[in-house]
């Protein structure tokens, strides 16, 4: 398996779903060149990771795609944000990038140092950022050549209480918050997802995060790629903070089928 086809995986579903879901955050695996770059030690990494991993997030799209009528696919970063993160932007476009947590973090969600001042992100970038994204471009135009749209379902997880390095941590923190695109989130498909996700006692709108992850390819250009970001706040389905899964994880990947059910129709 080469380096960059171990950093994610594409596990494919019925060949007429439209819907792709996608996992960005879900993995603690940094590999051990990158894990030199970091200056924290083994205790404090893990501590970190605890905190910027959406734990079980991949069990939860597992679960739902197993749960679905109808498979859908879905795209599966296999290693840390902490390496890269896939769904920033990889120049100083990112608001976060101010923070030290672009495309390549520097500081950590406690705003310590990450990694070194002056660091070099490029090669990360180049190495893990631009295969991903193209990879799940290529995801995104193999369904609309398949069935003529695609929808991808942004699957994240948060913490019941803020972090330091939330620019938004001050608003609203409900069981599921919904991200929003005003040219890729239809109507109906936000319909669905307040639908699916309502038997957990509340459902909210780009808060504590907004917006969701469409590739640049597509995004504010082609309408037949609809998305909606899924946040779960965290304490709906395991032990806060990097704790085990517990049963509300099940529930929720029922829901998520559901909501997959209905983007599919």
């Amino acid at each position: 398996m080469s380096d960059m086809s171990a950093s994610f995986r594409l596990h494919p579903g019925a060949p007429g779903s439209p819907v792709i879901l996608h996992v960005p955050h879900s993995s603690r695996a940094v590999p051990a060149d990158v894990r030199a770059g970091i200056v924290l030690d083994d205790r404090d990494l893990e501590r970190e990771l605890d905190h910027i991993t959406d734990a079980h997030t991949a069990e939860i799209a597992a679960g739902a795609a197993a749960k679905a009528r109808i498979t859908p696919w879905r795209f599966v970063n296999r290693l840390s944000r902490l390496v890269v993160d896939p769904e920033r932007f990889p120049d100083e476009r990112e608001e976060m990038a101010a923070r030290g947590m672009g495309a390549v973090y520097t500081r950590t969600t406690h705003r310590a140092e990450l990694r070194p001042a002056g660091f070099d992100g490029k090669p990360l970038i180049e190495r893990y950022f631009h295969p991903y994204a193209e990879a799940m471009t290529a995801a995104v135009e193999e369904r609309l050549s398949a069935v003529g749209r695609a929808v991808v379902l942004d699957v994240h997880s948060y913490p019941a209480e803020a972090l330091p390095y939330e620019l938004h941590g001050d608003g609203p923190r409900p069981p599921v918050c919904l991200g929003t695109d005003p040219f890729h989130t239809p109507a109906p498909l936000l319909d669905a997802a307040r639908q699916a996700f309502a038997p957990f006692g509340g459902v909210g709108l780009d808060s504590p995060f907004a917006g969701t992850y469409v590739p640049l390819r597509y995004y504010g250009k082609d309408p037949r790629v609809s998305a909606l970001m899924v946040e779960i706040r965290r304490d709906l389905y395991m032990s806060e903070p990097g704790g085990p899964a517990g049963p509300g994880l099940d529930a929720l990947a029922g829901a998520l089928a559901a909501l997959v059910a209905r983007a599919c129709a």
